[in-house]
């Protein structure tokens, strides 16, 4: 590494780190209730009225707080992350250890389901947590992770469905989006003990979804199965912008599998004497085997070349491209940030400067864009509606599922990924 290129590499990497901060700041302290968390509006800035707390928005609240200590944040950071976790524990955690989807602010349950992908993103929560050194957390990780596996795991090794209050599935279904969010979780923990049989279930369930069943589909992912893990072409084809389970292929599902599968091959490539370093410095020691970066590469790649339209991601498309749902979701965007900076990281590591170069551009293109869905408050809109050429923005409704953590986390995946290129 030249002078110059180490100089580029630390200069972007604090800018990635204001932009992170920067977010965090608008949410506090706004974003913190007598007990829990609530949304903020993003043109106004107010709080949303309301008691209900989703499960989702806790922990991704409580997520993006403890991001905010490990990248050295205010000193507010840590506690905020404190307040969610005690929410958490308190008001959605039911006696049996399960996680109540939907409460009210003194903890009286509203929608007692069990569902897979809230529970993925408990696992987050603590996993983030117990990496910024939170007192308890990396107990209520281990915890979490046995639910999930005694609770969720089916026969072939990946999540099943959503439960009512008893643990009984709500429908006979399987679905990629709570597996890709376990993923994200299983390699949080992994960051934060260095355990690796987080890993390992990162990878199976990457295997699975990613490679196995996406060469079902010429290599694109498709989002719904039957319990048996086939693919279910019919489901909810009558709720084209359902919010989360549309019909078609997703870009942003696409770009968010690229950055986690970038991550695996970073740490196949780490190897044991780097496991839970989150934030590290390069280790350029050889290439992971596994094929993850040239899948990662793939899926970004099928994320851009059918799904970009300039002012964001559309939603869904069909499998030749064709657009479905035009709507351009601010996360998505996102999720193309965190992908192309975990991508440029990785083809540095290889020496393959064609290529970081060209991921480095698609990060700058998309990081251009992501005034198009920031609103006067700071805070993310939900959506943009594709009308015309600047579309109308969506707020996200109450009680949300926050959508500051996809920026999060993609300004926290371009500033370590800018600290560890070689």
């Amino acid at each position: 590494m030249t002078d110059a290129t180490r100089t580029d590499a630390r200069r972007r990497a604090r800018s990635h780190r204001a932009r992170l901060l920067a977010t965090l700041r608008v949410q506090y302290p706004d974003a913190l209730a007598d007990r829990g968390y609530r949304l903020i509006h993003p043109e106004t800035g107010d709080p949303y009225t309301g008691d209900r707390r989703h499960l989702i928005a806790t922990c991704r609240s409580v997520a993006n707080f403890a991001v905010g200590a490990l990248a050295d944040g205010p000193d507010w950071c840590r506690p905020a992350a404190e307040h969610g976790l005690t929410f958490l524990r308190e008001a959605h955690r039911s006696d049996d250890g399960g996680y109540d989807l939907v409460v009210a602010a003194d903890g009286e349950p509203v929608d007692r389901t069990k569902s897979a992908y809230g529970h993925a993103f408990v696992l987050l929560a603590y996993a983030r947590a117990a990496n910024a050194g939170i007192d308890g957390a990396r107990d209520d990780l281990a915890a979490t992770r046995a639910l999930i596996e005694e609770r969720f795991r089916d026969d072939a090794g990946l999540l099943r469905s959503d439960c009512d209050a008893e643990w009984t599935e709500l429908e006979p279904y399987r679905g990629q989006n709570a597996n890709m969010h376990a993923c994200e979780a299983y390699l949080a923990a992994y960051e934060a003990t260095g355990e690796d049989r987080y890993l390992d279930r990162a990878r199976r369930v990457a295997e699975a979804v990613a490679v196995d069943l996406a060469a079902e589909t010429g290599g694109l992912l498709w989002e719904h199965y039957t319990p048996e893990w086939e693919h279910d072409f019919d489901y909810n084809a009558d709720e084209p912008r359902h919010q989360f389970r549309p019909p078609g292929y997703q870009p942003g599902h696409h770009a968010e599998w690229a950055k986690l599968l970038a991550l695996l091959d970073r740490y196949d490539a780490d190897g044991p004497e780097r496991a839970g370093d989150a934030v590290g410095a390069a280790d350029p020691s050889g290439d992971a085997e596994g094929g993850w970066y040239e899948r990662a590469a793939e899926l970004f790649d099928a994320a851009v070349d059918r799904g970009w339209a300039e002012n964001g991601f559309v939603y869904t498309h069909a499998a030749d491209g064709t657009p479905l749902v035009e709507d351009r979701y601010g996360w998505a965007l996102a999720e193309g940030i965190g992908a192309a900076s975990a991508l440029a990281e990785r083809a540095a590591a290889r020496g393959d400067e064609d290529s970081v170069a060209r991921f480095r551009r698609w990060h700058r293109r998309l990081l251009v864009r992501t005034d198009l869905f920031r609103g006067p408050a700071g805070v993310w809109y939900e959506k943009r509606l594709p009308s015309d050429a600047d579309g109308d923005l969506v707020a996200p409704e109450p009680p949300g599922v926050e959508p500051d953590y996809h920026p999060v986390g993609a300004f926290f995946e371009s500033w370590r990924s800018a600290r560890r290129e070689p």
